[in-house]
Formats: structure tokens, C-alpha cells, sequence
């Protein structure tokens, strides 16, 4: 049965506590919980550290398992967003570094989930990130095997303003990439946190992977875009994309959930479903971004 939950990052000043108590509160099954290293954010809905695993010991993750059963909510996996494959040496080294502190936290925890991105050298083609993609991602795949713990990529192209031009920070964009990398990463630890609104986002249809990767969706995200056609004919799809797409929530945006529901449900996946907020049309307060998540429940409630 699959489970209704959303993603820690959009109540970042709220303690865990807090945010499982707004969990339990909502009718939320679980929460996908932001491991990021304590300190400032990269970018925005970085940063946010609800688990904090830099020193993580069985003790915390006892007490952590207790306040979840506490409020009768689970955690769908740990989520991390980095760019491993960071042009600077010492940059991509922390964050696999800190993949590694993930995955090990979350084995402590009994979980089988860790979310992340497998980065990219922006300046670099595809073929040209490939071998620097294998040498960091076989060891990190063989160390999650190890623990586990499977991997979920998301399928984020991470190119939205001049800063990720011009070929964004995130290799796992399309299913021609996936198949490669799942042919080159033979493992059952290795998958994908799928989110259909980076399909819309790149004009590609968001139900066309589901059946033929159905045994390698580990996660789902539940986020909406909004394709801003007056701005597309005015500056073209080669702009930069935050000048033609707007995130929205679930039901927001131009995704026909109810398809996407009945298409994902004639897959074999029967796991977390989790709402994504990055829609500043609700507001940037806390009451605001809660006010997102409310409505975005409500939207996709009746499909579970």
C-alpha cells in the first residue's frame, strides 16, 4: 500500500519533533527527513538538517525511532542533495563524504531509503562526467550495498539560472542516462526517487518510465510545475528554465495527477508518495509553506 507523506526540507525551523507533531496532526503516513551537514545552506532548500549524522551513534538513532513511534509516523528514507561530482575536488569529496554518513545513519535506524542526486560537472557533457560518475558512484553503491541501504536518485536536471549553465548539476535527467547507468551500476541498491514535475519541466511525459523502470522506483516525490507559456514565447526554451517554469504544489500546476496516480498504481510500486514544496505562491512564512502542505494533501488524498 502506498504511503502519503512530504518532505522535511519546506519546515526547515522546525525541530524534529515539531515536524513529526505537524505529521501526525495532518494525517500523514511519513516524512522523508533532510540529513544536510549543520550549517549554512547552499542553495535554497539546502541546508536543512532534521537528522544529524555527522557523529550519529545507535543511541540517537533509538531515540529517533522513539519519537516516530511516538507519533505513529515513518520515515520514508534520508535525504541529502548534493553535487558529488562538484568540478572542485574538495567540494565533491565532503559530499560523498557526508553520502557515506547518510547511508550508515540510516542502516542505525533500520532504513532501507537514502535520497540524493549523483551530481555533475555543469561544463562537461554527459560523456565527458561518465568515467568521473563511475569512479565515485561504483564505491558509494558497493558501500550502500554494504549497509543495507539502497540509493535513490532523483531525476532533478538541477539547471534553473545562469549559475548551473549550461548543463545543470545533476546527471540523472532522462531514461536514455538511467538505462546507461543502470547497465554500468548493475546493483538492487541502485534506483530512483523519481519526481514526474522534471519531465514536464523538460517537455518529456511523466508516465512513459514508470512501467519500464517499475523495479527501479525506490522513492517518489510529489511536486507540481507550472509551464509559464507567455514567458516561453517571449524568451524561448533556451533561456535559463526559472524564466519560463514555476514550481507549484500537487494540483497546482500542469501535471494531471489522477493520470499519473492510475498509471503509477499499475506498476509493482507500493511505496512513499512525498509532497515536495517549493511553491512561494502560498507564502515564505511558516504558517504559509504549512498552508502548502495542507493543500497539497488534499489534492492527492483521495488517490490513497
Amino acid at each position: 500500500m502506498m504511503t502519503l507523506g512530504f518532505v522535511s526540507a519546506i519546515l526547515a525551523e522546525q525541530s524534529l519533533d515539531d515536524v513529526l507533531a505537524f505529521a501526525a496532526d495532518e494525517g500523514f503516513d511519513c516524512v522523508e527527513l533532510m540529513c544536510w551537514p549543520a550549517g549554512k545552506a547552499e542553495r535554497k532548500f539546502a541546508g536543512v538538517t532534521h537528522v544529524d549524522v555527522t557523529k550519529f551513534t545507535r543511541a540517537q538513532a533509538d531515540a529517533i525511532r522513539g519519537l516516530c513511534d511516538s507519533y505513529g509516523i515513518g520515515i520514508s528514507g534520508l535525504g541529502y542533495y548534493p553535487n558529488p561530482l562538484d568540478p572542485d575536488p574538495q567540494v565533491a569529496q565532503v559530499a560523498v563524504g557526508h553520502i557515506k554518513k547518510v547511508i550508515k545513519a540510516a542502516s542505525l535506524l533500520g532504513l532501507a531509503q537514502v535520497n540524493t542526486f549523483v551530481g555533475r560537472d555543469w561544463t562537461k557533457s554527459v560523456d565527458d562526467n561518465w568515467p568521473r560518475f563511475l569512479k565515485t558512484w561504483r564505491p558509494l553503491i558497493a558501500y550502500a550495498e554494504d549497509h543495507g541501504v539502497r540509493i535513490g536518485i532523483e531525476n532533478c536536471p538541477m539547471f534553473f539560472t545562469q549559475v548551473e549553465w549550461p548543463g545543470g548539476k545533476n546527471l540523472f535527467t532522462s531514461p536514455a542516462i538511467w538505462r546507461r547507468a543502470f547497465s554500468d551500476i548493475p546493483s538492487d541498491s541502485f534506483g530512483l526517487n523519481y519526481d514526474p514535475s522534471h519531465f514536464i519541466l523538460q517537455q518529456m511525459d511523466p508516465l512513459l518510465p514508470l512501467n519500464e523502470f517499475e523495479s527501479k522506483l525506490f522513492h517518489l516525490h510529489a511536486k507540481d510545475v507550472k509551464i509559464r507559456r507567455d514567458r516561453l514565447n517571449d524568451v524561448g526554451i533556451f533561456a535559463n528554465p526559472l524564466e519560463w517554469h514555476q514550481p507549484r504544489i500537487p494540483g497546482y500546476g500542469d501535471l494531471d495527477w489522477a493520470k499519473f496516480m492510475a498509471a503509477l498504481m499499475e506498476t509493482s510500486y507500493r511505496g512513499p508518495v512525498c509532497i515536495e514544496v517549493e511553491d512561494d505562491t502560498f507564502g515564505r512564512t511558516l504558517e504559509d509553506r504549512e498552508w502548502a502542505l495542507r493543500a497539497a494533501r488534499n489534492i492527492l488524498m483521495p488517490f490513497f
